[in-house]
């Protein structure tokens, strides 16, 4: 992985101030989907779009769909609380693992 300059602002350091980077995987067929940095202790239900680290823009207008086996892994929304374009993850349906951690 390259070298990644961790954000650090408002919603951060409102978590708490730790960081890690976390490979998500599509849990079907197991294709890397992107790295995301994941601020604060919880269970990760959603990944904010300004918080995913990717090659390529990740920003579906539908639901966020497996390249390789099709299957639906998540759906745009906007979250209220903080008014933040997101991405609502289907449960069960992509596995992270920690590749980097602050």
């Amino acid at each position: 992985m390259k070298h990644v300059k961790l954000k650090s602002d408002k919603y951060k350091k409102a978590r708490g101030g730790n960081s890690r980077i976390l490979k998500i995987s599509c849990s079907n067929c197991k294709t890397n989907i992107f790295s995301y940095q994941k601020d604060g202790i919880g269970t990760l239900k959603r990944v904010y779009i300004d918080r995913i680290i990717s090659e390529q823009s990740i920003i579906p207008a539908n639901n966020l769909v497996c390249p390789n086996c099709k299957k639906v892994l998540g759906t745009p929304m906007i979250y209220k609380k903080e008014n933040r374009p997101a991405l609502r993850l289907i449960l069960g349906a992509i596995t992270k693992k920690v590749i980097f951690s602050v």
